[in-house]
């Protein structure tokens, strides 16, 4: 695979971009008379700036090895494997770069569109050391009498940005990080490891597919009233979500969504008073900049049930791949508050959304649903589906919070129910009958109507105007009113 080189445009900001690469006739990171006077009086001293990890390897200040690279951004944390040669893998993807400012830069694009520079040097570590610091340890051996080291390669921004992914390596234990597969090469990663991916993911922060039983009562806040992470906020704290418009940005992808999507997870969510979740199987279509949602996925497993979420992941990757499908996002539901994403929401969907982008060489969108089916502040009888995307922090306060993004669609109605939505539906009435949990449908939602009323109710706008199936659908919720 093609090793790839950092952006030009970031040598504006960080000098050290590609520097690294610098070799002359003079300075010769290769020539064992480095440090050295050359024949005829001629200078060969090696300045900083002409320094590699091939020179640091040479001479044994670094060695080879897996994972020994590491790079901490916005909360990410990034592994890499340093080759023989100097050049580094990216474990996540096995994607290789030439430089460790090649490598941060993509890196911390990934998390940050609008960065510009990675600063490798300063900013990738060798089992927990900076690079820039393993680089003045070989100045001072080989050019003990050389002059005082040149002023900072970094500009006063970026000092502080590094000083901040200080912190974030400080506080690894008690974030909640992103942690790539080990070891996976891009040509042997398929849209299944993905899948299990994001949902082995899910579990760690939220515990398997039953999730919690939600508390009342959340009220929302203002994002702008965050401020910085706090170890001591509550990570179930409701966030309202920021309209592209309102800070003067597009939203950067299209979104169609299909309504046997919405109706059969809306469907999921009415069904338990704990939260519930599921996944979003469609296609991104690079060339329009759409994302298609095609079919949800919900996942049909309880607290604590590993030997049960191991089986539901694996039929859930080979259901997207019989059907030509990608893994495009996630749902889950809020069952009795608002469909605004919590805190933590916010940071496990800013996890996926590295996964999936970072799994390509180049964009692809991660889609997140919040459905409230009992929400007593919704109009109507109809749930409230909000659809949201996390917009990095900015550059200048990276230990702020993800922005949650209010992302606009397009609904398509389906001309028909499909087989697999009814399958589906029938096969969640009877995983869930008996559950401690489950909604008792005979009981009374509000003034005169039943709960199943209200489910009913909330699924007519989504249910196809095609009334073939209509006896089916009773015959569900029969089972819905014997089960509870």
């Amino acid at each position: 695979m093609a090793a790839l080189d950092a952006d030009s445009p970031g040598a504006e900001e960080c000098l050290e971009e590609d520097e690294e690469e610098l070799e002359t006739s003079v300075e010769d990171p290769e020539n064992e008379s480095a440090g050295k006077p050359a024949p005829g009086g001629r200078s060969c001293i090696l300045t900083r700036r002409g320094i590699t990890l091939r020179v640091l390897l040479k001479d044994g200040l670094i060695e080879p090895g897996e994972g020994v690279l590491s790079i901490y951004y916005l909360g990410k944390k990034f592994l890499g494997d340093l080759l023989p040669d100097g050049k580094i893998t990216w474990q996540e993807t096995g994607q290789v770069f030439n430089s460790p400012s090649a490598w941060a830069t993509y890196c911390k694009k990934l998390v940050n569109p609008a960065k510009k520079s990675g600063c490798g040097w300063a900013s990738v570590r060798y089992k927990g050391q900076k690079l820039d610091q393993c680089k003045a340890a070989w100045l001072k051996k080989h050019q003990p009498n050389a002059p005082a080291a040149e002023e900072s390669l970094v500009s006063e921004g970026e000092e502080e940005e590094l000083a901040e992914e200080d912190e974030d390596e400080a506080r690894e234990g008690k974030i909640t990080l992103s942690e790539p597969a080990l070891g996976k090469k891009l040509e042997e990663k398929s849209r299944k490891h993905q899948s299990k991916s994001l949902v082995e993911q899910h579990n760690a922060d939220n515990g398997p597919h039953g999730k919690r039983l939600e508390s009342k009562n959340r009220t929302p806040v203002r994002y702008c009233t965050l401020g910085s992470r706090d170890s001591g906020r509550n990570p179930h704290t409701l966030v309202e979500v920021t309209s592209f418009a309102a800070i003067n940005k597009f939203q950067p992808f299209n979104v169609a969504i299909s309504s046997n999507v919405l109706l059969l997870l809306d469907f999921h969510s009415h069904l338990t008073r704990s939260e519930v979740v599921g996944y979003l199987g469609g296609r991104w279509d690079t060339s329009s900049q759409v994302l298609t949602v095609l079919r949800a996925f919900p996942c049909r497993t309880r607290l604590g049930d590993a030997e049960s979420a191991a089986a539901v992941e694996e039929e859930i990757c080979q259901s997207l791949f019989m059907r030509g499908l990608a893994l495009v996002g996630w749902y889950h539901s809020h069952p009795f508050s608002h469909a605004l994403p919590s805190l933590q929401d916010i940071d496990a969907q800013m996890d996926y959304q590295l996964k999936l982008q970072g799994s390509n060489n180049r964009f692809q969108p991660c889609l997140a649903l919040i459905c409230a089916p009992y929400y007593h502040g919704n109009q109507g009888v109809e749930s409230k589906i909000s659809p949201f995307w996390v917009m990095p922090p900015p550059e200048q306060r990276p230990n702020d919070y993800g922005i949650p993004m209010e992302v606009e669609v397009t609904y398509v109605q389906d001309g028909f129910l499909t087989n697999d939505v009814l399958h589906e539906m029938m096969l969640l009435v009877e995983f869930y009958k008996g559950a401690p949990d489950l909604v008792k449908f005979q009981d009374t939602w509000s003034q005169e109507q039943t709960y199943l009323d209200k489910l009913k109710g909330s699924l007519a706008s989504r249910t196809p105007k095609d009334q073939g199936f209509a006896h089916v659908l009773e015959q569900i919720y029969s089972l819905l009113r014997q089960s509870s």
